[in-house]
């Protein structure tokens, strides 16, 4: 059941590993079914010793419908997110380390770099510090994710949503980079700001990035950005 899809949430955690957000079994991939299901990795297994039977598959409410692997012991909180947020087809956690610092230091991560503002859809905020396996961490991710793909979990680690996995791993990925620019830059002085026009801008433009998706609309192109409607 759902073969093609596991291979991909497989390969999908081998990419979090490649690109530095987890560390052998860290962090957990699942995504929603068109019929409803959930897919989710199993607890403490390392990604690239996974194989498609080890995703386990359940419905919404946490019923084991095929597998016979533990789940992610962060499965209450991924189906919560599932249950209250039925725009999202794919929740990603992650142990990312720079765009986890940032809860050291302050509430919200400000778009001031325009591909956090195209990844992620604007600010990244910040929630209060939840436990591993609570399902505290669902319920602040839907607290503060508003219509932004991105959370950062304070002290622990980082929520992303998407409509696909690859929306999600796009925000965890590019999250992690604008994370690190971010932290340079703050070592070394004061930060410079775009406003909240150019980072609306920066959401908007990124609609139109990929084949298929059309030509950027010529009144979002400009210094100023997009203006408040």
């Amino acid at each position: 059941m759902f073969e093609k899809e596991k291979r991909e949430i497989i390969k999908g955690g081998m990419k979090l590993d490649r690109y530095g957000l987890v560390s052998l079994a860290g962090g957990n991939l699942s995504m929603r079914m068109p019929s409803g299901e959930i897919l989710v990795t199993p607890s403490g297994m390392i990604y690239e010793d996974m194989v498609e039977s080890d995703v386990v598959v359940m419905d919404v409410n946490g019923n084991i419908i095929e597998g016979d692997r533990k789940p992610s012991s962060d499965t209450e909180a991924i189906l919560y997110i599932f249950r209250e947020r039925a725009d999202i087809n794919a929740v990603i956690h992650t142990h990312q380390p720079y765009a986890t610092a940032i809860s050291l230091i302050q509430d919200e991560f400000r778009a001031d770099l325009t591909t956090l503002g195209n990844a992620c859809r604007g600010n990244v905020k910040c929630t209060p510090y939840s436990s591993a396996a609570s399902i505290e961490m669902g319920i602040d991710t839907v607290k503060y994710l508003g219509d932004q793909l991105a959370v950062i979990l304070s002290h622990h680690g980082v929520m992303t949503v998407g409509d696909s996995l690859k929306q999600a791993l796009n925000a965890a990925v590019y999250l992690e980079e604008c994370a690190k620019g971010y932290l340079a830059a703050r070592a070394c002085g004061e930060i410079r700001h775009l406003t909240d026009d150019q980072i609306r801008q920066t959401a908007e433009i990124y609609k139109y990035v990929g084949q298929g998706k059309g030509q950027i609309p010529k009144e979002l192109l400009g210094r100023e950005g997009v203006q408040a409607q």
